[in-house]
């Protein structure tokens, strides 16, 4: 018993000793979270330094191609054909000898900014003939040159507003021969004789970029003979429709004028333009003209030429006038454009500018 009592002595304190401990431990976490602890933590113990961001600006250095939009779009193209034959003068299958040259020149130039377009054209066309035992002769002689301005407001139609000069380079003459065998010339035309200079204002419709159609309600066109010898007299009557006693006429027109410029083959090309000249003194009695040339290339340099005109204006004749060439001849193209002395173009940009010079804007 003495044992036991001396035992209970010395537990029962260790026992209050473990009692307290565990009412501290109790009320202590009763007034700490250790979830707020976690969740967060005391941001004294780790401090971290932000540098504050301070933009700078930051020049760039030029692009070397240096490129900027080009407006304006140029095609030069300039041919020459030439026709020979020669018969010795006992060759039984009888013919003649003859030799024959023509020439062509045509330069366009296009500026298109916004809904704005301008385009100059400019045509030269001259030929002749020399048959043995005759006189050369006129085979092909037209000068004609024709600007436009035009100012778009919709997809397809715009206003438009056109100066057009038309004439011949060269004397042309009716030949006839004499009972003696030698040859008669009458003067037909010359140099300014007819001259034409037309203004038409008026709506364009352009369905794309191969066909394009004018319609003139606002055209003068005046007519010179500026040539003495082919003034009109009493005598002769009037001549290309100026009156006997003057060289310059003008008229007010209804003008319809279609252009076409189509690529029907890789290498075939047609061409065409038709005018309707409508005087409003005789609108029942228009005059008309078709220009229209197919060329096929042969190669870059050789192309087969197929020009033909109609005309029909009863100031010229009563009757439907027509011509006809065809030629095998040299022909070059050149598509210019300005360019900085800083572009580089790949050795292959001609090639790539023939084919898509017509779709837009060039930049350099």
């Amino acid at each position: 018993m003495t044992n036991l009592a001396t035992r209970m002595k010395k537990i029962i304190p260790l026992f209050c000793a473990l009692l307290l401990i565990f009412s501290v431990f109790g009320a202590y976490a009763q007034t700490l979270d250790l979830g707020e602890l976690r969740e967060r933590p005391d941001t004294n113990e780790l401090r971290v330094e932000r540098n504050e961001l301070r933009p700078q600006p930051i020049a760039l250095s030029s692009s070397s191609l240096d490129l900027r939009v080009i407006y304006w779009r140029h095609w030069t193209t300039f041919g020459i054909n030439v026709n020979q034959a020669a018969f010795s003068d006992n060759w039984s299958g009888g013919g003649i000898s003859s030799f024959a040259i023509g020439s062509n020149f045509n330069h366009k130039s296009d500026y298109t900014k916004n809904n704005t377009n301008f385009i100059t054209e400019f045509v030269f066309q001259y030929g002749y003939v020399k048959n043995k035992g005759q006189s050369a002769r006129k085979s092909n002689d037209r000068l004609f040159w024709d600007n436009k301005l035009s100012l778009n407001f919709s997809k397809n139609w715009s206003l438009y507003t056109s100066l057009t000069f038309e004439s011949q380079f060269n004397d042309g003459y009716r030949y006839t021969t004499k009972p003696d065998g030698t040859d008669s010339l009458t003067l037909l035309t010359s140099f300014m004789a007819p001259g034409y200079l037309t203004e038409s204002f008026g709506l364009e419709y352009k369905l794309d970029k191969t066909f394009s159609l004018r319609l003139g309600t606002g055209t003068a066109r005046q007519t010179f003979i500026l040539d003495n010898r082919l003034k009109p007299t009493e005598a002769s009557g009037p001549r290309f429709g100026v009156q006997p006693g003057r060289v310059f006429q003008n008229d007010l027109a209804f003008q319809v004028t279609a252009n076409l410029d189509k690529n029907l083959a890789p290498n075939l090309n047609l061409k065409s333009r038709y005018n309707v000249f409508a005087n409003y003194k005789k609108l029942s009695d228009p005059s008309h003209r078709l220009d229209a040339t197919l060329t096929a290339r042969v190669t870059r340099l050789i192309n087969v030429t197929m020009k033909g005109e109609l005309i029909y204006d009863t100031d010229l004749h009563s009757q439907i006038q027509a011509s006809q060439t065809l030629a095998l001849g040299l022909s070059y193209k050149i598509p210019r454009y300005p360019r900085s002395e800083k572009t580089s173009l790949p050795h292959n940009s001609f090639n790539f500018m023939d084919r898509h010079l017509a779709d837009g804007n060039w930049l350099r």
